[in-house]
């Protein structure tokens, strides 16, 4: 396998690099469903986790991003950032072809402990892999294609996560109902199945060539500095700790809040979150062409305001009397919010991407990937522990009118539990936008302009659309009328 670097890349290098990369993110969606999330935790109960050891593999993946900086030093040392990519991803997925095999080749299966040990490090070559691959993806993606080249790689492994998370949760289900006894090695098999499928990204991923990077000047301390000491990426590092320390802080327990203040079932919840998935899909693709036109951070001027509108909505979508008004309420927020997360993921990952210099790319993003992390896991700990304190008091504020013998009581607030949560973390998501303001990037359009344009779009869409439906009505009708004559 070649896994040398090239001095310049032709054209066709560069095209057939980008579709192995795309498929490489499929694969890689694929495995990570198979392998991760909620069919891990599934997994992990079956083998009877117990909460805190649940815990401890939700936040592997979060607490292994510091080892990004050992990709920083791999860089500077070997200057193949493809070869440091591919031979890291290959350890991390071997680690779970490990897992896989247990029930078939050990006996004396360790349990959870043995599922957390190699589960460790999977994630810790995985994110020394993520660390040189981000790099190297700024160098083989043009920055005239970035918004546009990554929506669509995002779409389509949004479109592979939705289907197999519906077929796996359908699989499982139906050997629990049929086959009980094979519970246990029909998670390993998934597992050895996901890592398989891993591999085979792992070879498509071998196969983008990569341009030489850029040397980096200094030594590996100053590296690690440089970012930190770059005031306009700076000024980006505290908005994106702001933001996903605000996030993180309300969003994971959005399925607490349904399940126990709303009284939603798994079912709700879950054909909740594929709407919101469907919105993520049909619109990123949207954002990454705005984002190539005008900016990403304008991008993020209006996605940002729209879900923490849907972060506060949260707050009051127990409140209607009638339990069908609160799905209702429900369905519209998980709407408007896959459609904004999908605009500032995208715009995020990006602006990332082109603010960190050709030369010191991996430091850069590597800062951005670990200082992020530390302030994501922080924020659900605090959540947690100050949940209790929450549960146990509660904001109410009435207004009533008095005429004669009658009063009429007006409920205008009423947060208890996690509402406080929902309007904490909208607050200070509102107040991660001012830092916002000090982030410079180029090709800056103001957000009112980007506003009419898309409006503008809307319209002539419509517009089309109600044009055309008029020219087939009268075969549709006449269609109708052969149907029924």
């Amino acid at each position: 396998m070649n896994l040398k670097t090239s001095s310049h890349l032709t054209p066709q290098q560069v095209q057939s690099g980008l579709k192995n990369v795309v498929r490489e993110g499929v694969a890689a969606e694929i495995m990570v469903n198979l392998t991760g999330g909620t069919f891990l935790v599934a997994m992990a109960i079956h083998l009877g986790a117990s909460n805190f050891q649940i815990g401890l593999l939700a936040s592997l993946p979060i607490l292994t991003n510091i080892f990004q900086l050992i990709s920083v030093w791999l860089v500077k040392k070997y200057q193949n950032r493809r070869a440091i990519s591919v031979i890291t991803s290959f350890i991390a997925r071997f680690a779970l072809i490990i897992i896989g095999l247990i029930p078939f080749f050990f006996t004396g299966f360790g349990g959870v402990e043995v599922l957390i040990f190699l589960l460790s490090i999977h994630y810790l070559f995985g994110s020394i892999a993520g660390g040189t691959w981000n790099s190297w993806m700024k160098d083989l993606v043009p920055d005239s294609i970035l918004g546009k080249y990554f929506s669509h790689r995002t779409r389509i492994m949004q479109i592979v996560g939705v289907s197999s998370n519906l077929l796996i949760a359908f699989t499982v289900d139906f050997i629990k109902a049929r086959y009980p006894e094979y519970v246990t090695n029909s998670y390993f098999i998934m597992v050895l199945i996901g890592a398989i499928v891993g591999m085979i990204g792992v070879y498509l991923l071998s196969r983008a060539d990569e341009p030489a990077p850029v040397p980096a000047q200094g030594n590996f301390l100053r590296q690690l500095i440089k970012p930190l000491r770059d005031v306009n990426f700076r000024n980006l590092l505290v908005f994106n700790s702001f933001w996903s320390f605000a996030l993180n802080l309300a969003v994971p327990f959005f399925t607490v809040f349904m399940m126990k203040t709303i009284g939603l079932s798994l079912t709700y919840i879950m054909a909740l979150t594929i709407i919101g998935q469907l919105s993520s899909i049909f619109s990123v693709k949207m954002w990454g062409r705005y984002a190539d036109r005008y900016s990403n951070k304008t991008i993020i001027n209006i996605c940002a305001p729209l879900y923490i509108l849907c972060i506060l909505a949260m707050a009051f979508a127990a409140a209607p009397a009638v339990h069908l008004l609160s799905v209702l309420m429900l369905v519209l927020i998980n709407v408007f919010s896959g459609i904004s997360t999908a605009g500032i993921n995208l715009a995020l990952n990006n602006i990332g991407m082109k603010l960190a210099p050709q030369e010191d790319a991996t430091a850069y993003i590597s800062a951005k990937n670990i200082i992020i992390s530390i302030f994501s896991a922080v924020a659900p700990l605090v959540g947690g522990l100050a949940a209790d304190f929450f549960t146990s008091h509660s904001l109410v504020w009435n207004i009533e009118w008095k005429s004669g013998t009658h009063s009429t009581m007006l409920n205008l607030v009423n947060l208890q539990g996690w509402n406080f949560f929902f309007i904490i973390g909208g607050a200070l998501a509102l107040f991660s936008l001012r830092t916002l303001v000090k982030v410079r990037e180029n090709g800056e359009v103001q957000k009112g302009k980007v506003v009419l344009y898309m409006r503008s779009r809307m319209r002539k869409n419509i517009a089309r659309g109600a044009k055309r439906s008029l020219e087939y009505s009268p075969a549709v009708i006449k269609g109708f009328r052969h149907m029924f004559t």
